[in-house]
């Protein structure tokens, strides 16, 4: 079943980031962060995939309204992940067309990503699902202290 995210779910968030996506980020601040976005409701869209039977937390995508001078507003998937045991049983899809009929209800014509470079099975899903890959472009960062 998929649902909205509570705060409830940050233990099983940080779960699945530090082990499917590889981010080691404390609980404590999961809740921080997933707090602050859970009350920006017209910009973060976070929906949980949780099984029926467990109750367990699954699987989960975050994305945001991106909006930029040069083109219509988009959603921009900053998260998708789902438990390795989990994998393959559709999920994944089950979230991305989520997010996608969230997109048709705010009149949203276009979702954009991004995916590792090294993330081969990764790209062939998106594929598989219908997304294509636009461009390739480097990404720069600063630590500000």
């Amino acid at each position: 079943m998929i649902r909205r995210c509570r705060i409830d779910d940050a233990t099983a968030i940080q779960e699945i980031n530090k082990y499917q996506l590889g981010y080691d980020y404390p609980v404590t601040k999961t809740v921080d962060n997933l707090k602050r976005l859970l009350e920006d409701k017209n910009h973060h869209f976070i929906f949980v995939f949780e099984n029926e039977n467990t109750k367990k937390v699954e699987g989960y995508i975050h994305a945001e309204l991106f909006e930029e001078t040069y083109f219509d507003p988009m959603l921009n998937v900053l998260a998708l992940a789902v438990s390795s045991f989990s994998q393959g049983k559709g999920i994944g899809s089950q979230l991305m067309f989520r997010i996608e009929n969230e997109a048709e209800n705010l009149n949203i014509k276009e979702i954009r990503l991004n995916s590792g470079e090294s993330r081969n099975s990764a790209h062939k899903f998106y594929e598989k699902i219908g997304y294509t890959c636009s461009k390739k472009q480097k990404r720069f960062g600063k630590k500000l202290i």
